[in-house]
């Protein structure tokens, strides 16, 4: 069991947060290699990496839903299940990755040349994917070893495979992307193919690693490891919504690329720079987050409510103290910020005006999600699902109006995130409040 001191908070979330840090360090390599290569490329790796995200975020939710289960057996001191559990959800990974694999290959790149306002940035994009769509069966592997990891607090583990991840993939990128050390100029493709190889030898760590660690004898993770009828109803019913979570929100912010596309390449430009950079601001936040999701379900899982405050209130604080350091970099510097990911003269300035205006806004996503991940992580996953249709529903009407109908300058278009967000944290304030949460059996 986790206790609840700053000192063992931090050490769970801060190995998720350099984990999170260096997946982004990832995309902003991607970016700032392709930026350097041509700027077709940038605008269509960012589009395409999108549709990508989206895909992976189904995964992840199976994901996040394993980790409830698996935290809250933890709790209730039921170890065997641990394994039947653990099973199942790579049986269902796997299943679901080849569906979203088919979907990529035979039915976006139609999807693209039709809504697509660029047919050069269309075919881009479908080169990228036909390349990057096989990174699905790596993640459907790792993500299930992650969930393990990440329910027993061993979140180091999962640091040291993002390590591997992201040192490869910048070898790789700058080797393939440009053509060095004997390798063909591949461009596009090779920042696909680079990412997609740093990928799998990310996973190939962690099935090394759980093969001979001491905690899969500790929880006897083989001994019990088998598909099981009950185990995948639970995660079916307890990740299912937060799957959909992920691609809901994630296809919403696909669209809202899609929109700033027809409005113009110099408009998508500046947004994917300000893409690159706000998945720096969102580290503290997932780290925080997934560090939400066990300590809750924990916690619940044996019994002791009276700590859900404590662990909410705790975790908030170390989320603004963190947040706050990245705002600081946004706000004072924003230019120089912009400038290591995209050096075009051009775009600087109006992608620092943006930056800087839409950084506070991380502040409240930050505020919010611990509330979110509490709902989460007591099992009340359909609630949550729920919260974010709302939420994103609001979002596409908001960015609909000022991208379609009002013809907003980009910069205001931006001001949807504070939409979002603060959407999102006045649900979850509300349902918590208002509602019987914490006796959800899971």
């Amino acid at each position: 069991m986790l206790d609840l001191r700053y000192k063992t908070i931090l050490n769970v979330a801060l190995p998720l947060m350099v984990s999170s840090f260096i997946q982004a360090v990832v995309l902003l390599t991607d970016a700032a290699f392709l930026s350097r290569h041509d700027t077709l490329s940038f605008d269509a790796a960012g589009n395409a990496g999108l549709i990508f995200i989206t895909m992976f975020m189904a995964l992840a939710g199976m994901g996040d839903g394993a980790q409830i289960l698996i935290a809250r057996r933890i709790g209730q001191k039921k170890i065997d299940a641990i394994g039947r559990i653990f099973g199942t959800s790579i049986l269902v990974q796997s299943l679901l990755a080849i569906l979203l694999f088919l979907f990529l290959q035979n039915v976006i790149p139609s999807m693209l040349h039709s809504y697509s306002k660029h047919q050069d940035i269309a075919s881009a994009q479908i080169d990228f994917l036909s390349i990057r769509s096989y990174a699905l069966f790596f993640a459907m592997i790792s993500l299930s070893i992650q969930a393990f990891f990440f329910a027993t607090g061993k979140t180091w583990v999962v640091l040291v495979s993002a390590l591997i991840t992201a040192s490869s993939n910048i070898i790789l990128d700058y080797v393939l992307i440009f053509g060095k050390a004997s390798f063909p100029e591949m461009g596009l493709k090779g920042a696909a193919l680079a990412s997609t190889l740093a990928d799998g030898l990310g996973m190939v760590f962690l099935i090394t690693f759980l093969i001979f660690s001491k905690l899969r004898k500790e929880y006897a993770l083989f001994s019990h490891f088998s598909f099981n009828l009950p185990s995948f109803k639970e995660l079916i019913k307890i990740g299912s919504p937060i799957m959909f979570q992920g691609l809901i929100a994630l296809s919403t912010w696909t669209i809202f690329f899609t929109w700033i596309e027809q409005i113009g390449k110099f408009e998508l430009t500046v947004s994917q720079n300000i893409r690159s950079i706000y998945f720096l601001a969102f580290i503290p936040i997932w780290g925080f987050s997934a560090t939400t999701k066990t300590y809750i379900s924990q916690y619940i899982g044996m019994g002791d409510f009276h700590s859900l405050k404590i662990i909410q209130k705790r975790i908030q604080l170390l989320t603004m103290l963190f947040l706050s350091v990245i705002i600081l970099g946004a706000v004072f510097f924003p230019t120089n910020i912009i400038t290591m990911i995209n050096p075009s003269k051009e775009y600087i300035q109006k992608s620092a005006d943006i930056l800087r205006f839409i950084s506070i806004s991380t502040l409240l996503f930050g505020f919010s999600s611990v509330y979110f991940q509490t709902i989460n992580g007591s099992g009340n996953t359909f609630v949550t699902f729920i919260i974010e249709v709302i939420s994103v529903a609001i979002y596409l009407v908001t960015s609909y109006l000022l991208i379609k109908v009002l013809k907003l300058d980009i910069y205001w278009i931006w001001s949807v995130e504070y939409i979002y967000f603060g959407s999102i944290g006045l649900l979850s304030i509300g349902y918590l409040r208002f509602f019987d949460w914490k006796k959800k059996i899971v």
